[in-house]
């Protein structure tokens, strides 16, 4: 009979401190995810500057060669026989295609940086807003048993 009853009560001990302890889990868990996205979000944060930059060159170096080519095609408009400006006037026609094929992968690799900056964002919000949960869940928790306490 004791035998039973120890037996009946350490396994609803065992049963009551796994579910505390899922909770306390699922909160640990919880502030691991947000320390690691906000670790990728500086990490993201401190390339952004990097990707401004690289954005903003490659459209000056595609402008500057668009400008260049117009020159070439306007110089080779006045002489089109002149076989010397038809060759400069192709060449830069060729670095102005891939200046600005550039620019716009750049344009491109920074719209995807500020978009996966702004997920995070918000996986950070929605998994803080979660730990705010279990937190309150927690402290109410807390209160009843402490209420039960002093009632005994």
């Amino acid at each position: 009979m004791k035998k039973i009853l120890f037996l009946t009560s350490s396994g609803l001990l065992l049963f009551c401190m796994s579910i505390f302890g899922q909770v306390n889990t699922d909160s640990l868990s919880l502030v691991s995810e947000i320390s690691k996205d906000q670790l990728q979000l500086g990490k993201l944060q401190n390339q952004l500057e990097q990707k401004t930059n690289n954005k903003q060159d490659a459209s000056e170096k595609a402008q500057s060669s668009a400008n260049k080519n117009s020159n070439a095609a306007d110089k080779l408009s006045e002489n089109p026989n002149n076989k010397q400006m038809a060759k400069k006037a192709k060449k830069e026609a060729k670095a102005a295609k891939k200046n600005s094929k550039n620019a716009r992968i750049e344009a491109g690799n920074l719209d995807n940086l500020n978009k996966d900056i702004q997920n995070l964002e918000k996986r950070i919000a929605n998994n803080q807003n979660k730990l705010n949960k279990y937190i309150k869940d927690g402290t109410t928790k807390r209160t009843v048993s402490d209420t039960l306490r002093t009632q005994l």
